[in-house]
């Protein structure tokens, strides 16, 4: 770029040596002759002071470092959107091509041309493109009127993450232009809000917005200064927020951007809620990474969203998901980094359903602060949850107990399917609904269960705790006192089980008692009988059956699974054939 500036440089976003910045200042900085720009960088590491020089505030910082003064000369404010399509997707032809003369008729007159199957040819290679990759290729605005629609009518997914974009304007002008575009990316563009509406219709083929990384806010703007978070009207407050973060006097010029515009630029920021409001058939939401705070309940947009990700932000709790509880098509919640702890539906009592999230399936809550089963307890109550994942919590933490967790997760849970990408299959299910069973029964007894319906009188704080445990004893009857006299949970698989091992199909080899840990995987039961026997791994079957139940023989088929995983309990019989 020249040294000569234009009064609309403030707020346009540039590329300095690969680094992307924001323009916040634009002017004379004395006593260094000529012009400048101040910019705030997206990574502050990259600056050098806050805005200001020699006691002077040019403009302002989020971070103290996060400033720079640099010659227009050695900006970057990118380039169109067709341009770069152009370089990244037209095939350059060789030189012998382009100078290859052609004669085609206008009217009636035959006119000579050179390069015109070239022509012909980059116009064919654009008008089929239909998804568009240009992450990171500068691209700061529309270009000229038309120029979109004419030569590539035909995309449908566009990735503009990580461009110049300053302006939902630009965006605007492009998607216009593309009548048939569902998927558009904008990610890492620091968006400010369009000057007027969206057109009509612009964005009504669109299913996929992702806007992780954008600074967009959920609907008022929510600005952290010092200790306190100030919840401030955009419009309204602008004042105030300059009196908050603006403490130093300003210079000001005819060159120099004053502190109230500077911080309106701030605030000038999109809003989910507004953006989703040009969307009508909007399918899937992305929103990582941006600070969010819900503010406000989605009455009349979002209602045809199915995927939302609230992924890595930070200032979300329990408390604003009730706001978006009631999406009518919402299948899937991605919350993944967001520091919930707990989650409650107090509509939905003791072995009823929550209305809250009517139709999510599949809830991701990885890398939180989860510590307390209740929270589980409490995903029961959705009534569509079919698929969880929850890795990387403090109860979830992979360590030695990690599959007790699983099993007391899909114990709690009764509708789960899928967990942690894992399916659940019946057998898994029906081994950890019975583990579970056994290993409260004690504390059920306690809380006044007894084999008896008639006189299971359970309080309700058990109730509470163990929302699914009345279902159980229904479903696999009430635990025995045999089985509460020898039930130690959380320590049982560390104990050894003595187990008879027979051979059905070799009745010359006798019946021999031995002593297994409880956490002896399958895979090295087999070999140890295989050195026992002299017989390979490969040709070894396994299963077991228990004098509890006579005649019912299960398979051990899975031999990265643990004996105690397949309830394999003292005097139970090991069967083997090979």
């Amino acid at each position: 770029m020249s040294d000569t500036l234009t009064p609309d440089v403030i707020g346009r976003r540039v590329e300095v040596n690969g680094e992307h910045a924001t323009v916040r200042f634009a002017g004379v900085v004395p006593p260094v002759a000529g012009p400048w720009l101040g910019v705030e960088w997206d990574n502050p590491e990259r600056g050098k002071h806050d805005g200001s020089h020699e006691g002077t505030v040019y403009f302002k910082c989020r971070h103290p470092t996060g400033g720079s003064f640099i010659r227009p000369n050695k900006v970057n404010f990118g380039t169109d959107f067709l341009t770069a399509i152009k370089n990244r997707y037209v095939l350059e032809d060789g030189p012998e091509e382009d100078r290859k003369e052609q004669i085609v008729t206008l009217g009636n007159k035959p006119v000579e041309t050179v390069g015109f199957d070239s022509l012909m040819k980059q116009q064919s290679q654009l008008s089929k493109l239909q998804e568009v990759s240009l992450r990171n290729c500068a691209v700061s605005c529309a270009g000229e009127k038309g120029g979109v629609a004419e030569a590539c009518p035909n995309i449908r997914r566009v990735d503009l993450s990580k461009n110049l974009l300053s302006s939902w304007d630009e965006v605007i002008h492009i998607a216009d232009q593309l009548r048939h575009l569902e998927v558009l990316n904008l990610s890492e563009n620091k968006l400010k809000f369009p000057s007027g509406s969206a057109l009509t219709g612009t964005f009504s083929a669109l299913k996929v917005l992702v806007l992780n990384q954008t600074g967009i806010t959920w609907a008022e703007a929510h600005v952290q200064c010092g200790s306190s978070r100030h919840g401030l009207d955009m419009q309204k407050d602008a004042s105030k927020f300059v009196d908050l973060c603006m403490r130093q006097k300003c210079f000001t010029s005819n060159c120099v951007i004053s502190a109230k515009d500077h911080i309106s630029m701030w605030m000038n920021v999109a809003k989910v809620l507004w953006c989703a409001a040009w969307c009508p058939g909007l399918e899937e939401l992305y929103l990582e990474s941006n600070n969010i705070v819900i503010s406000e309940r989605p009455t009349d947009v979002l209602q045809t969203v199915k995927l939302l990700d609230l992924s890595s932000n930070q200032l979300i709790d329990e408390n604003q998901l009730y706001l978006i509880a009631h999406l009518p098509r919402l299948e899937q919640l991605i919350l993944s980094d967001v520091g919930i702890s707990s989650i409650h539906f107090p509509d939905a009592g003791i072995g009823c359903k929550t209305s809250m999230f009517p139709s999510l399936q599949y809830l991701v809550v990885n890398d939180n602060q989860i510590s307390q089963w209740s929270f589980f307890n409490e995903l029961d109550k959705l009534p569509s949850l079919r698929a969880l994942s929850c890795l990387r919590n403090p109860l979830t933490k992979e360590d030695k107990e990690a599959n007790m967790t699983r099993q007391l997760i899909i114990a709690s849970i009764g509708q789960l399917k899928t967990l942690n990408k894992c399916e659940i299959l019946p057998k898994e299910r029906r081994t950890a609904e019975l583990d579970y069973r056994k290993a409260f029964g004690n504390e059920w007894k306690q809380a006044g269960g007894h084999q008896d319906p008639d006189k299971n009188r359970l309080s309700e704080e058990f109730l509470r705790a163990h929302r699914r445990y009345q279902f159980l004893c229904l479903k696999y009857g009430a635990p025995e006192d045999w089985e509460l006299k020898t039930q130690q949970p959380f320590m049982l698989k560390n104990q050894l089980l003595t187990l008879k091992i027979k051979y059905p199909d070799q009745l010359d080899q006798k019946v021999l008692e031995k002593q297994l840990p409880g956490s002896m995987t399958i895979q090295k039961v087999k070999g140890w009988l295989s050195r026992l026997l002299k017989v390979p791994v490969s040709d070894l079957l396994l299963s077991y059956e228990s004098p509890k139940e006579p005649g019912i023989e299960i398979k051990l088929e899975n031999d990265l699974q643990s004996l105690r995983f397949y309830s394999v309990e003292n005097e139970d019989c090991l069967l083997v054939r090979w």
